[in-house]
């Protein structure tokens, strides 16, 4: 099984407000854009979040997500990885995670799902545009141990090489779009 996790427990500084709910033109927030493109495609799928977030619960028991609550989260990035890797190493039968970000809204279905697949192949999965990375990315199980001990803003790179992964190229521009201040919403159309 390969399961699936969102990492929405960042600040979002650079955007000015919570920026997991800001409206897109088709009347979604962010993160529920974000995560459509994971649900019915990984299972489970959780979403890691601050603690304390009513936002982020709500909308876990509307779309039928798992709350992973992230106590570290003003730390930076590290703290999530951490969190949504030791929650994947303790499901029995998971052999790998597909990480997404949750301000990623125009990423694909079908791009979840073939991220899903390559991992198959026991790589770590680099999802491609024009040749260059981005997200979400695919992580096999035995390389989950390495981001349990991160921290701050240390992200994956700092622990896993992504120079021997298997690099999907796909036609999917929204596996580089993010959304980090309020003028990169007009990206979306």
């Amino acid at each position: 099984m390969m399961a699936g996790a969102l990492l929405a427990a960042g600040q979002g500084s650079r955007f000015g407000a919570d920026k997991r709910q800001a409206r897109l033109p088709d009347g979604r927030t962010l993160l529920e854009a974000s995560a459509a493109a994971f649900i019915g495609r990984l299972e489970p799928l959780a979403l890691v979040l601050p603690e304390d977030d009513a936002f982020g619960l709500e909308l876990c028991g509307r779309l039928g997500l798992q709350p992973l609550a992230c106590r570290l989260n003003r730390g930076g990035i590290g703290h999530s990885l951490a969190c949504a890797a030791a929650w994947a190493l303790g499901l029995p039968g998971c052999r790998g995670l597909v990480l997404g970000l949750a301000d990623m809204p125009a990423v694909r279905p079908h791009t979840v799902s073939q991220v899903a697949a390559a991992l198959a192949h026991g790589r770590l999965v680099l999802p491609c545009y024009q040749g260059q990375p981005g997200h979400p990315r695919g992580l096999p199980a035995d390389c989950l141990p390495g981001l349990l001990d991160l921290r701050g803003d240390a992200g994956a790179r700092n622990v896993l090489d992504w120079s021997a992964a298997l690099r999907l190229e796909l036609d999917d521009p929204g596996v580089l779009i993010d959304i980090d201040a309020p003028e990169d919403l007009k990206t979306l159309g």
